[in-house]
């Protein structure tokens, strides 16, 4: 007698069907899994065979075989515990096969037969609607984040004699827990721009940045405010739109069997320590990194120049293509990556080149060989670069009742204005301008005559690279869009170039190099 059940494994980004084929013979009792199960599924045999005599159910004293189909699939995790434990119940003939047809069923289970949660429990859903499978059966715990899919029956059980129940009729599923918990992926920060004193035209490029969705690199002495000023961004983000949730919600659930739903921005900011795979993704079951978990927020990388250059260099694709693949030589994955670079670092190794207030005691040649660890491709891939100063002491005052405390609502609805209107124009809320293409560009952006002249004599000027020269009016139009005008005018085109000046040596540093000096005058 052959049984069989239907399953689905997370497979990078997707899921993959397993067909479970169960096989009973006469012989003395064994119980074998074979169709390339690591470690994990191998003990299975014991999970199982405990979980069916605990929960009641007879154990057949046969020679059992469990073949998990296509044998050349790497199967890892505890995603077939369940579809296994029914292949036994349908060899034993306590399940018919009419109960189990045309229905996924995936879970771990545990020696007493309850059902525990799973990673990558998205995938599964969206690959068996995919699949044209109408009805899934998965443990409990893992309902709030497959509920985030429609258009598919979702079954919870809490442990395998309810499932067998249900399976024949004699008792309804149970009604899932309404209150769920949603957490997200890093704590939010606190801090808003009401909180930074002084710094208005760093500001002023953030919220430019956060409102076109524009990769920012922060230069400036220790303690001049920018890991403050990263941090303040997040909360200038818009709230997840429930479409943004499920993919967002999707990468962690790899990582991850907490069944909260992701419904905030996240914040990731991975030290300068941490291994390429763990900030691209890969490993042995080529998991998501920390530029994937960023997705839809913002990566923050603080004291840039620290990272090794490999990380660093390997960046340059997916801050273009907003996805990263990675190959390696059994499997081949993509994952998203559409975050916001936010960046900082000190103009030299001892951080006061160039400050008024502290000589710099670095050698030129340190100095220069700190600033080659960014490479000009690397640095023409960022679109806003600005120098910070410290604020000085006098600006600190803890009590200053003078001071603005209403700065962040304003920026906020601004940001939400400039949006809006990119939703509009672009027609579609997964357009910003950061991600036109060079034909996007002429197709929806529009330039007054007098723009378009500064913007040529200024490329022809500082040697502009072409991808800097389109930068550039991506830039020019969030500042456009920030200030509710259709039309790029001069006074744009002059700021979104003066974002690209480093102001403590006074010329450009777009592809690596000193460029000549224009006089540019940015909107404060």
């Amino acid at each position: 007698m052959i049984a069989k059940v239907y399953s689905i494994v997370p497979f990078g980004f997707s899921g993959a069907l397993v067909e479970v084929e169960g096989d009973k013979n006469h012989g003395l009792p064994a119980f074998n899994i074979v169709g390339m199960a690591n470690k994990t599924i191998n003990e299975a045999r014991d999970r199982v065979r405990s979980a069916l005599v605990n929960s009641s159910f007879s154990f057949p004293c046969d020679k059992i075989t469990i073949n998990l189909a296509p044998a050349d699939l790497q199967k890892d995790g505890t995603y077939l515990d369940l579809p296994i434990a029914l292949s036994v119940l349908l060899l034993s003939e306590q399940l018919l096969p009419k109960d189990v047809e045309g229905r996924i069923f995936v879970g771990e289970l545990s020696l007493e037969g309850s059902l525990r949660p799973i990673h990558g429990i998205i995938n599964i859903i969206e690959s068996a609607k995919k699949l044209g499978f109408k009805e899934v059966f998965l443990p409990m715990e893992n309902l709030p984040q497959a509920s985030l899919i429609s258009g598919i029956k979702l079954v919870g059980v809490s442990s395998l004699l309810e499932l067998f129940s249900v399976l024949k009729h004699q008792t309804l599923p149970s009604s899932p827990v309404k209150t769920v918990v949603k957490r997200t992926g890093t704590p939010t920060s606190s801090i808003s721009l009401d909180d930074i004193k002084g710094q208005e035209l760093a500001k002023r490029a953030l919220s430019i940045a956060v409102a076109g969705h524009h990769n920012i690199l922060i230069s400036g002495p220790p303690g001049a405010g920018k890991t403050l000023l990263a941090r303040a961004a997040v909360n200038l983000l818009p709230p997840l739109t429930p479409a943004e949730q499920i993919p967002l919600t999707k990468l962690y659930s790899l990582l991850s069997s907490d069944c909260g739903v992701i419904d905030s921005r996240p914040f990731r900011c991975p030290h300068h320590s941490a291994s390429s795979v763990s900030i691209l993704g890969g490993g042995s079951t080529v998991t998501p990194g920390e530029i994937s978990l960023a997705h839809l927020g913002v990566l923050f990388l603080d004291e840039l120049p620290e990272y090794p250059r490999s990380v660093l260099e390997s960046l340059r694709q997916p801050l273009e293509d907003r996805q990263i693949t990675i190959t390696r030589a059994k499997a081949r994955v993509t994952y998203p990556a559409d975050f916001m670079l936010i960046a900082t670092m000190n103009p030299c190794p001892c951080g006061f080149y160039g400050d008024p207030t502290k000589a710099c005691t670095c050698s030129p040649s340190e100095i220069k060989n700190y600033q080659k660890k960014l490479s000009g491709p690397l640095l023409d891939r960022i679109d806003i670069l600005i120098n910070v100063q410290k604020v000085p002491t006098v600006a600190l005052s803890l009590h200053d009742e003078a001071s603005s405390t209403d700065e962040q609502k304003v920026v906020k609805n601004k940001i939400s204005g400039a949006i809006n209107r990119q939703h509009t124009r672009y027609h579609t809320p997964y357009i910003s301008n950061s991600s036109l293409s060079s034909a996007e560009i002429a197709k929806f952006i529009h330039l007054a005559p007098s723009a378009e002249s500064l913007l040529r004599s200024a490329a022809e000027h500082l040697e502009l690279s072409a991808r800097s020269f389109f930068k550039t009016i991506k830039v020019a139009q969030t500042i456009a869009d920030y200030e509710n005008q259709d039309v790029i005018q001069p006074e744009h085109i002059s700021e979104a170039l003066s974002y690209r000046l480093d102001q403590t040596k006074d010329s450009f540093i777009i592809s690596g190099k000193p460029k000549k000096t224009l006089a540019v005058s940015p909107k404060i």
